[in-house]
Parts: C-alpha cells; sequence; structure tokens
C-alpha cells in the first residue's frame, strides 16, 4: 500500500469517526460539532482531489467514470444530511486497491474490515434518522446495531425496524450487502476448500509417481543380478 492510500485509509476513518461522534454523543457542545463538521468536509476534500488524480491519470475516461459513478455519487451528495455517509464509499476503493495483488491471501480481512465497515455505519446511520422519528423503536446504539444484525444476517427478527422513508432505504441497502457479504464468504471457503482437495490430489499423485518410480528401480537391479 503506498503513502497515499494509506493517507486516504486515514481520512476515511478520521471521517467516519467525525461523523460517528456527533451521532453517540447527543450531548456534544457547538464547538465539538463544528470540529466534527470540519473534519468531515475536510475529508471529503481530500478523496475529492484522489478522484480527480485517478480520473486524470486513466486512458479512457469515459469508461472509468463509468466503472466509478458511485465514487461519483459520494462526491457530488456530500451537502444532504442522510447522504453524507456516502463520502465513506471511497474507503472501500482503498481497501479494494490493497487487495487486488493478492485477493486470496487478504480476503479475510477485506471480508472482515468491510462487513464492519457497513454494519457500523448502517447503525449509525439508521440511529441518526431513527432515533426522534414518530412511532420509531430504535432510539439507542444498541438498537440499531442489534436491527443491523438481524438484517445483514437475514434473520429479521423484527423487534426493531425502521419506521421512516430514509430508514427503509438504509435497510434496502444493508440487506442487499449482507447477502453479497454472505455470498463472498461462501464462494470463498468453497474457493479454499476446493484448493485443499487438489492439494491433497496433487501430493498424492507425487506419492504415486514416486513409488511407481521405486518399484521400477527394484525390478530393473532384480533384473540386473540374475
Amino acid at each position: 500500500m503506498s503513502r497515499w492510500e494509506f493517507t486516504l485509509l486515514l481520512a476515511a476513518a478520521a471521517f467516519l469517526a467525525a461523523y460517528a461522534v456527533p451521532i453517540l454523543d447527543t450531548g456534544l457542545a457547538p464547538a465539538e460539532r463544528h470540529l466534527c463538521n470540519a473534519v468531515e468536509w475536510l475529508t471529503w476534500g481530500l478523496f475529492v482531489f484522489d478522484y480527480v488524480v485517478e480520473f486524470r491519470k486513466s486512458n479512457n475516461k469515459r469508461k472509468w467514470m463509468i466503472r466509478h459513478i458511485v465514487d461519483f455519487a459520494a462526491l457530488i451528495l456530500p451537502m444532504l444530511r442522510p447522504l453524507r455517509l456516502l463520502r465513506i464509499v471511497p474507503m472501500l476503493r482503498v481497501l479494494n486497491r490493497m487487495t487486488v495483488a493478492s485477493l486470496r491471501g487478504r480476503v479475510a480481512a477485506y471480508i472482515v474490515a468491510t462487513t464492519f465497515l457497513v454494519g457500523f455505519t448502517a447503525s449509525l446511520t439508521c440511529l441518526d434518522v431513527e432515533r426522534y422519528a414518530p412511532g420509531s423503536n430504535i432510539h439507542t446504539f444498541g438498537d440499531s446495531a442489534w436491527w443491523t444484525i438481524a438484517t445483514m444476517t437475514t434473520v429479521g427478527y423484527g423487534d426493531h425496524y425502521p419506521v421512516t422513508t430514509e430508514g427503509r432505504f438504509i435497510g434496502a441497502a444493508l440487506m442487499i450487502s449482507g447477502i453479497a457479504l454472505l455470498g463472498t464468504v461462501t464462494a470463498t471457503l468453497a474457493s479454499w476448500i476446493t484448493e485443499q482437495v487438489e492439494r491433497d490430489d496433487d501430493r498424492l499423485l507425487s506419492e504415486i509417481r514416486s513409488l511407481r518410480q521405486d518399484i521400477a528401480k527394484l525390478q530393473r537391479q532384480q533384473a540386473n543380478s540374475r
């Protein structure tokens, strides 16, 4: 990972902290809230800079734009409060850069990091839009985290659920993300099992070839001794 990618990773983590603190601590002082807001805008500016640099480096700019449409949306919609969390999307791109070279070796860490990021941010966002909504049953981070876990694992107990339009959109995105992550875990596990079986087969074939060579050697020695 390059220094710039590491800087972006730190920036994304700083944004996540700046976004989370005012939601988790409702008694935050105005000055502290302004500081968190400043950190959000600063990190957003870094991701805008990174997006522009990557765009200028691309050979086929139209194709690159299509492939990074989500990143583009994350950069042009920062003014809408419910969509502030879109600024964290580039963090997933940074994680993807880190795993492209050796996806198999780092896939476990990638899945764990992505699951935590998606779950934590969904809990924060859901709490942010649901806490004071009329008829809401999600009032604490614990309620929101429990709902997130139940939704991502497709259990869906129904004891906590979003009642606002924004909350339901978050729930829909979380369901899709949960299914995608579960599919990734299943595919990775199946690939690992297949790889282990292939290694055992290769080792068995190697041992058989070695045994045949030993038998042939013994047969030649017996033939010569006669």
